[in-house]
């Protein structure tokens, strides 16, 4: 049995399970589960990630996890219990693992290798928190590392911003939305602005020194060097180098690696270096002999420098080359830098051409301990810390420091007797005050360890040596006093032995008497002489002797003179040590009373740095000297200890706060200081007022929170220790004090006065006592001095004046204090507050502050909410919507309307002021209950009033919808802000029921809560569909679906609305439509009845709905464009609207409206899925024309209607279908007049007259038509453009025009036209779109496509397509099918324009165009057998089924295709196809003879080839067949109304052989020598042919009218049998088809011939193949024609269709004229095409206008053809020409011009016979 669970709840799979049991559900390992129910081992539940498939799964597969279950019961929801930012990191890797796949599929490889990184590393950190051994510290590392990933990771896969505290994610239900703001602009700021470092450090890592002239060790010095004001700015690095330039210690990192620690932002400029200097330890001379001496001295070796600011552009990590230089002369050597820096080239140069110091340098910024967390490698592996001479810019307290540095500077000596100068040598020693050697306390400088001595440098003969070398001297603090440095001067003797003799000394105490240390700066030191053996180890002997000759008595006359001096410089950095004697006096004032006064006022002279050194013995001084003698010193003391507060003040030592209030909580024994400090305090207050300079009560006010901290704790020791007595006096004296406070604040000044600035310093710091004072005051009173110094604030102060902006900065400070957060104290303060915050507000000033006030008071609301809380915060919220609500809905709207700054950190600041406004309106509307909104709606006193409010926040809310509001990733803010903006109108809409309807209906507001609830459905963040379904699941749970909720509320709003409704008719109808398609379902199923009811109210109002109609139809187009609607959603419009419209009067016309606009959709929605397609193809093109021809004829919308003729026009002229582009253009055309009527702009057109429009239209059109080679057309619209110019008098253009008008005929003469293809295509199945499904359509092919090649791009363009396999007609089954399948065979076109076809002497150039041109209808033939089939003469029996399509249009027009209007089936008999075939091969003969005798072939051979196939065929009894088919006595007999087609076939015959003679005579004529033997075969098979057909002679009318061609052209054939057809007449459409010749090859139907007897040569077995006569314009028409019969081949089959240098292929055209279908390489149903490079020319192309015979036609319909010189026949009588009506632009462009009416009627419907 089922039993639901209590505890196991939650899971995670452990093995993938395939759920093949019954109700089984399959499980991934590593899915999450909720588990419903449990059975004996199984569990029932879900997969959480799809939670709609309920099933069982046993339960050793899951692992179960603790769980928290929210609203238990049906609709539960699990949380797992564990570390929220395991959760996250889960969750999120989820959604990353789908995106991360689609990366790699978009080629976004960068970014996923990237992401691949990034989601490994979370994976491993997550393990390392789920497995919990993690420290305190490390874990909080590793979380900040997870979430810095996870938040890289959401930004670059453009996820949403997730606000967090403290690593976890924040519920935003659990924060005030000022609060959540708040991080989200933290987090999003940390994103985008990385706060500058302000304390930076230099690495140096000395690699190596390179250098030809190597070989003694080197010792390297760095340092870095101010050279503004030429000083070093740091202590010396010290690395020693081996004989190879490489460190000597190279195992040792800290002694080649260092840092220069604490370098402030201002040492980072161009001036200051890193200066290297480079010792060489060795021989004096550098090129001395090796066994000269052993002694090794410090000698000179370079000097390098480089610039910090280098560093800040190099690349961090770049190995620096550095150039090494040396100084000309040795004594420039203590500059060297200095000319270096200078560029001083004369006085240094390179030491070697490829000398250079490798080192590596990098600036790291940011303090000493983030870099030991980021560069642990650095400090674990060892780095020596290289100090600032002097404390770094921020002094840290308990930082220990005590080093003297000394730098050697010169000395003077006498040259002692010798010749030439000394060479000077110093050794330093330390000694303590036992004159002992302090052991290591000597450091060249940091890097190596410190030595017990120093050696110098030795600079060569040299009496005035300068070394400017600087030493560190680490003495401790407790071996100072009594300690000396000793300073030996010795003479390095490069004779003898190389000896150092000892030839002085100077010596100097680290500490005088009084307890000072020696004094910073430079001393000159007595050099005391002595001999070279003599000892120093007595010290007392020495050092009663004087040191310096600045301390010389004024008597000692000998020792001044002496010239013999030592300079040496000292500068002392120590924490504890001091150089001042004033510091001294004043901490020894017990020692000397008579000098405290003077102490006293020395003390503000002394440096901060000495004060701040003894901080808490200073104090300790100036509490006991008050407390000895207040009456004497108060004041004084008072003074030294407000200086001494304000020291703090400074950032230098800002850090010592800390240690001053240490000092207050634990040191500070003043029990009784409080009076004399509130005593002075007063007194200082009571005198602002009147004094004269302020400055110093500034002073002194600036120190109050110190002074305070001082009462307080004193007074609280004294209640200590007294058991709290005197407490009344004390209060009053703090009463006095505040009153006194209050006097001089209430004083009104203009604001630049020193009493307003002395106020002001006094707010400034005001909010920092109410700590101090809550330690002995409740809250109350503490609450109530606020209120009364705030409120004793001059009201009426100017705007301008500063003293506001700083009340606001205290107002802010005391809300964000501990006194604010009490609710006690709240209520007694926020009336202040607010009372300031509006005015402020209203003026629209300082609105920053005012913002951060309202934030941090709606932060602390929302934190306070707990059950005992509720009425006091509800009373607050009470207030805070009174006073604020309405000010901050205008500030929002001021703000946002405003215009934005140009400066980017002013635009920062003024988003931030919108965003926390907004912030502060949402928080406050959220904390607002029913009561609230209750007193809000009352509280307006009349209804003006109500609705300008109503208006007013309906338009903020507009504004916080808007995209731009909040940055695109805060999706959780914004989802906060429609929460609360629906809560809001939720309630507000019964405001608007109650007061805005009825007689006090106000449209401005409905509308305006209209216009907002479309936009709030309409926002992107709600659309959920978008959203990835952990996302939409998170948001449905947390808010539902908010769109469905505010569509209720509209569609609720409506039906109150009644009549009224006819207000928002038809002005809401867009509005609504863009809402209902939105695709949620429920949504719309709540508004699609809307529009029942506006066509129910308009008909009431005007007895239609066409304003209905035209609105909903205006919007669908632009909606539908923007990629909104479904098939879904016409369905659903469709059924809802039907149904409701059942019972309605208006029914019939209700259900029109519904069916134009559920058809307007369909094709909207084929249009728009056409358009997403890449390149320009057939379905969009056809798409956009269905639309177009949908607004013009359904609809009747012309700005539509034109808006699509362009979009049309566009994809034409894309898809370089020139003719195409100029038809659809001409629908643009033909809508204009030639008038002077203004038009506005539109489009790409500008504003411009109708005229001038029409203009430009006709001359794009004529330049495309002349792109399309349409030259006919073009020229017609030259001549009309001609006869306005004319009318003008515009002569130029005319001229132009006329000059075009000649091109355009010069080329129709001149360049070549290819003749196109036409195919019939079907489209079936209900898979295709609206405009295509179940049709038929005729397409125009590109230029040299054939039927392969077309059905292959149909193929592309529907890819899904099924290809039919036969021509018939479909059944139904294929019609209702849910599939695509595609019939396409080849068509014929038949030519309307007869006349033009059949008169004579016209070129072909001209009458290519006509036959291809403004063609209607096309004709496509089925060969089929009826009745018995004669083995024999199969051709007895061999009918045609011929199809004539018809189409809506003339093609080529708008577009490449149309629909078929009409098809018309008519059967044609043998014999009438007999006559056919042997007209066409006739017609074909006549053309290649007269392109023959006129030299237009290049060669022979396709007349060669024609003439063999018709001959030979004939010979091998080809003509015979149809002789015994139709010419014996039963034929005759059987068909006595064939007797007239009888004769017509036998004079064919006959004219053939005329023909044939002719054509050999010619033929012999151009026959070139090689192909003579083939010329005398063909004549005697001529010979031959006419015996087998029995002609002796011509008969008599034969050769009376012999075969001749005028003006070499051949005229069409007129004989004297009557036309049994008329093009026109007849039952069906028989017209004739008018095939051009050179769609065949050469021997294309007259092989034909040959193929009639082909049964009997044995080269054919089936009559199908004979029929291949017929003629079908096409090379593939026919054969895609004769699905009926599997083996009818092609006309031409592929293997015979060859260029005229085929010949030597064809000489036997029977062997290939009749390959059956099974040896062809291509089925019948798609034939091979001719290749492109066979096609004839267009000069070929004979006359194909020949008439057919078909029995059927009566005789008066019976049209005779022209008469011909062709002609067979002696009778002499003539019919006039034939001339089918045309309705489309058609104009042979020959005299006589048609006389133009002005409009462009002639394209379209007109005809005008003159032009024919």
């Amino acid at each position: 049995m089922w039993i639901p669970t209590e505890h196991e709840k939650y899971g995670v799979v452990l093995a993938s399970f395939r759920g093949t049991v019954q109700h089984g559900l399959p499980l991934e390992i590593g899915d999450t589960v909720q588990i419903l129910e449990k059975c004996e081992g199984w569990y029932r539940g879900f997969i959480l990630k799809n939670p709609n498939v309920k099933g069982i799964f046993p339960s050793s597969y899951i692992h179960l996890k603790n769980a928290h279950v929210k609203n238990k019961g049906q609709f539960e929801t699990v949380i797992p219990v564990e570390d929220s930012v395991i959760t996250e990191m889960t969750s999120t890797l989820r959604d990353w693992g789908a995106m991360w796949k689609q990366l790699y599929v978009k080629n976004e490889g960068d970014l996923f290798h990237r992401l691949w990184h990034v989601m490994n590393e979370i994976l491993d950190l997550r393990r390392q928190v789920l497995v919990g051994h993690l420290t305190h510290d490390r874990m909080r590392d590793v979380k900040q590392h997870i979430t810095a990933r996870l938040d890289w990771g959401n930004e670059q896969l453009g996820l949403d911003l997730v606000p967090r505290r403290e690593f976890s994610m924040v519920d935003p239900d659990e924060i005030s939305v000022t609060e959540l703001y708040r991080l989200m602009e933290h987090r999003h700021r940390k994103k985008e602005t990385p706060t500058p470092a302000s304390t930076h450090h230099l690495f140096v890592h000395m690699k190596s020194l390179m250098s030809a002239n190597l070989g003694e060790e080197l010792e390297v010095f760095f340092h870095i060097y101010d050279g503004r004001e030429n000083r070093p700015l740091s202590e010396r690095f010290f690395v020693r180098l081996n004989k190879s330039g490489l460190p000597k210690s190279p195992e040792k990192t800290e002694r080649q690696c260092t840092l220069f620690v604490d370098l402030g932002s201002s040492d980072l400029r161009k001036d200051v270096y890193i200066v290297v200097h480079i010792i060489r330890i060795g021989r004096m001379g550098a090129g001395e002999k090796k066994n000269t001496c052993s002694v090794q001295y410090r000698r000179p070796f370079g000097c390098a420098v480089v610039s910090i600011a280098d560093l800040l552009t190099a690349d961090s990590k770049d190995d620096h080359l550095l150039k090494v230089y040396a100084c000309n002369t040795e004594s420039e050597w203590y500059q060297i830098h200095e000319n270096i820096i200078k560029k001083a080239n004369s006085r240094y140069n390179l030491s070697g051409s490829n000398t250079g110091l490798a080192v590596a340098l990098q600036l790291l910024h940011g303090d000493i301990e983030q870099l030991r967390r980021e560069y642990m490698v650095l400090f674990t592996r060892g780095v020596s810390i290289t100090r600032k001479l002097g404390f770094s810019d921020v002094i840290m307290p308990g930082e220990m420091r005590n080093d003297l540095y000394v730098t050697l500077e010169k000395g003077e000596f006498e040259k002692g007797g010798k010749s030439v100068a000394r060479n000077v040598e110093i050794t330093v020693y330390v000694l303590d005050i036992d004159g002992q050697v302090l052991k290591s306390h000597v450091a060249a400088g940091s890097g190596e360890p410190g030595a017990d001595e120093y050696h110098s440098l030795v600079l060569y003969h040299n009496n005035s040596p300068r070394w400017a070398e600087q030493i560190k001297l680490p003495i401790p603090v407790d071996m100072f006093r009594g300690s000396h440095v000793r300073f030996e001067f010795r003479h390095c003797s490069t004779k003898d032995k190389g000896e150092k003799k000892l030839f002085g000394y100077s010596f100097v105490p680290l500490m005088q008497e009084d307890g000072r240390t020696l004094p910073d700066g430079t001393h000159e030191l007595i050099i005391h002489k002595c001999e070279e053996n003599t000892s120093l180890a007595d010290c007392s002997r020495y050092l009663k002797q004087p040191f310096s000759k600045a301390n010389l008595p004024a008597n000692n006359q000998t020792l001044k003179g002496t010239k013999e001096s030592f300079w040496i410089t000292s500068f002392l950095c120590s924490t504890k040590l001091t150089q001042n004697g004033d510091m001294l006096d004043l901490l020894k004032w017990r020692a000397h009373p008579e000098r405290i006064n003077d102490s006293l006022s020395k003390l503000k002279e002394i440096d901060g740095s000495e004060i701040v050194k003894f901080l808490q013995d200073t104090l300790d001084t100036l509490f006991g000297i008050l407390d000895e003698s207040s009456q004497r010193y108060g004041l004084k003391v008072f003074d030294s200890l407000v200086h001494i507060i304000n020291l703090l003040q400074d950032s230098k030592f800002q850090h010592f706060k800390p240690v001053m209030d240490t000092y207050i909580e634990s040191h500070f024994a003043g029990a009784l200081s409080y009076r004399d400090l509130i005593k002075v305090l007063k007194w200082y207050v009571d005198r602002i007022v009147d004094a004269e300079h302020q400055d110093h009560i500034q002073q002194v006010l600036k120190a109050t929170e110190y002074i305070f901290k001082y009462i307080i704790q004193s007074r609280r020791l004294f209640s200590l220790a007294t058991g709290g007595q005197n407490e009344e006096e004390f209060r009053v004296c703090i009463h006095e004090l505040f009153m006194s406070i209050r006097f001089f604040l209430s004083q009104e000044n203009k604001g630049t006065s020193p009493v307003a600035q002395t106020q002001a310093v006094f707010l400034r710091t005001f909010p920092s006592v109410y700590g101090e004072l809550l330690k002995i005051f409740t809250v109350r009173e503490v609450a109530g001095f606020v209120r009364e110094t705030l409120g004793s604030l001059p009201t009426t102060v100017h705007a301008d004046c500063p003293l506001e902006a700083v009340k606001l900065q205290c107002i802010a400070k005391t809300v964000e204090s501990q006194l604010y957060v009490n609710p006690e104290s709240r209520c007694i303060l926020l009336p202040v507050v607010l009372r300031v915050l509006q005015a402020h507000m209203q003026e629209q000033r300082d609105l920053v502050m005012c913002a951060r006030i309202l934030t941090s008071m709606l932060s602390l609301i929302k934190k306070e909410e707990t059950v005992t809380a509720e009425p006091v915060v509800s009373e607050e919220v009470e207030l805070i919507v009174e006073s604020l609500l309405a000010v901050l809905l205008r500030t929002i709207l001021e703000i946002s309307n405003r215009p934005q700054p140009a400066g980017p950190s002013m635009r920062l600041q003024f988003q931030d002021v919108t965003g926390e406004f907004v912030a502060c309106l949402l928080a406050l509307l959220r904390q607002m209950s029913d009561r609230h909104y209750q007193q809000l709606l009352q509280a307006f006193s009349s209804k003006d009033n109500l609705r300008d409010f109503l208006l007013q926040i309906f338009t903020v809310f507009r504004i916080l919808i808007r995209p731009e509001m909040f940055p695109k990733d805060w999706t959780v803010m914004r989802l906060v802000t429609n929460n609360v903006i629906i809560t809001t109108v939720l309630y507000l809409s019964d405001a608007l029921r109650k007061n805005f309807l009825n007689d006090k209906f106000d449209y401005k507001v409905w509308d305006s809560y209209f216009y907002l609830s479309v936009i709030f459905i309409n926002q992107p963040c709600l659309q959920l569909e978008s959203f990835s379904p952990s996302k939409r699941k998170k948001i449905l749970e947390k808010y539902g679906d908010m769109r469905v909720m505010m569509g209720c509320e509209i569609f609720s709003m409506w039906q109150n609305l009644g009549e009224h409704k006819l207000n928002f008719i038809p002005a809401m109808i867009g509005p609504f439509l863009e809402v209902t398609l939105v695709p949620q379902p429920d949504l719309r199923n709540v508004m699609i009845p809307i529009f029942h009811d506006m066509m129910d109210w308009e008909q009431r109002r005007s007895g239609n709905f066409k304003q209905v109609e035209a609105k909903l139809i205006d919007k669908l187009d632009s909606l539908m464009s923007e990629g909104k609607g479904d098939e879904t959603y016409r369905e659903l419009f469709n059924s809802i609207l039907l149904k409701k419209i059942e019972r309605e009067t208006w029914r019939e016309s209700g259900i029109s409206l519904i069916a134009t606009v559920t058809r307007l959709m369909e094709r909207l929605l084929d249009y728009r899925d056409c358009m997403k397609l890449g390149e320009v193809d057939g379905k969009k093109i056809g798409c956009t024309v269905s639309l177009l021809n949908f607004y013009k004829t359904e609809l009747n919308k012309e700005e539509m209607y034109i808006r699509y003729i362009h979009k049309l026009y566009d994809l034409h002229l894309k898809a370089q279908n020139y003719t195409e582009a100029s038809y659809t253009l001409l629908l643009y055309d033909e809508l204009l007049e030639w008038s002077d009527r203004p038009l506005r702009e539109f489009l790409n057109y500008p504003m411009q007259s109708e005229w001038q429009r029409k203009e430009y239209l006709h001359l794009t059109i004529i330049q495309n038509f002349d792109r399309g080679k349409c030259w006919e057309n073009g020229i017609i619209l030259c001549r009309e453009l001609a006869d306005q110019y004319e009318s003008y008098y515009d002569y130029r253009n005319l001229s132009k025009m006329r000059m075009m008008e000649a091109s355009l005929y010069d080329k129709i003469m001149d360049q070549q036209r290819l003749e196109p293809e036409f195919f019939r295509v079907g489209f079936y199945g209900k898979k295709f779109p609206f405009f295509l499904r179940n049709k038929e359509f005729v397409c125009r092919g590109h230029d040299y496509e054939r039927l392969e090649a077309f059905q292959q791009r149909m193929l592309n363009e529907f890819p899904h397509a099924i290809a039919m396999q036969h021509v018939n007609q479909p059944d139904q089954t294929i019609y209702q099918a849910e599939a695509q399948y595609l019939q396409i065979y080849a068509v014929t076109p038949i030519p309307e324009s007869q006349d033009v076809l059949q008169r004579d002497g016209v070129p072909d150039n001209i009458k290519s165009f006509y036959k291809f041109n403004h063609i209607w209808r096309f004709r496509y033939d089925r060969p089929f057998h009826k009745g018995t089939k004669d083995k024999e003469n199969e051709f007895k029996s061999l009918w045609v089924e011929r199809t004539t399509l018809t189409l809506v249009q003339s093609l080529p027009g708008i577009s490449r295709w149309f629909e078929v209007d009409k098809r018309e089936l008519v059967e044609v008999s043998p014999l009438e196809n007999a006559i056919e075939v042997i007209e066409n091969k006739n017609l074909q003969l006549r053309t290649l003879i007269t392109q023959c005798q006129s030299r237009q072939m290049q060669n022979i051979n396709p007349l060669t080839m024609c003439l063999n196939g018709v001959i030979d065929a004939a010979v091998n009894g080809g003509l015979a067949r149809y002789q015994e088919a139709f010419f014996v006595k039963d034929y005759i007999m059987n068909h006595p109304e064939d007797g007239e087609k009888i004769g017509r076939l036998r004079e064919l015959m006959f004219e053939q052989a005329h023909i044939l003679e002719y054509g050999l005579a010619v033929h012999e004529k151009f026959v070139p020598q090689d192909m003579r033997p083939l010329h005398k075969k063909l004549v005697d098979q001529f010979h031959l042919m006419k015996s087998s057909l029995g002609i002796q002679e011509f008969p008599a009318y034969v050769r009376a009218s012999p075969v001749h061609f005028t003006n070499g052209s051949p005229r069409t054939c007129r004989n004297s049998v009557p036309n049994i057809i008329s093009p026109d007449g007849g039952r069906g459409v028989t017209r004739r088809s008018y095939p051009a010749v050179n769609r065949y090859s050469s021997s294309s139907l007259s092989s034909q011939a040959s193929n009639e007897v082909s049964n009997i040569t044995g080269q054919s077995e089936s009559s199908d193949e004979v029929f291949n006569m017929q003629p079908s314009p096409s090379t593939s028409s026919l054969s895609s024609n004769h699905s009926a019969s599997p083996n009818v081949t092609s006309s031409a089959p592929s293997s015979a269709r060859g260029s005229p240098q085929m010949a030597e292929k064809h000489k036997h055209s029977r062997e290939n004229a009749c390959l059956s279908p099974r040896e062809r390489p291509v089925s019948a149903i798609f034939p091979n095409p001719l290749d492109p490079a066979q096609r004839a020319p267009p000069h070929q192309i004979g006359d194909t206008t020949l008439p057919r015979s078909d029995p059927n036609l009566s005789a008066p319909d019976k049209v005779r053809p022209t008469p011909s010189s062709w002609s067979l026949d002696s009778v002499k009588e003539r019919t006039p020409s034939f001339s089918d009506s045309v309705g489309k632009l058609l104009c042979p462009p020959v005299p006589p011009r048609p006389p133009y009416t002005g409009k462009m009627d002639a394209y379209t419907e007109s005809q005008d016979e003159e032009w024919y």
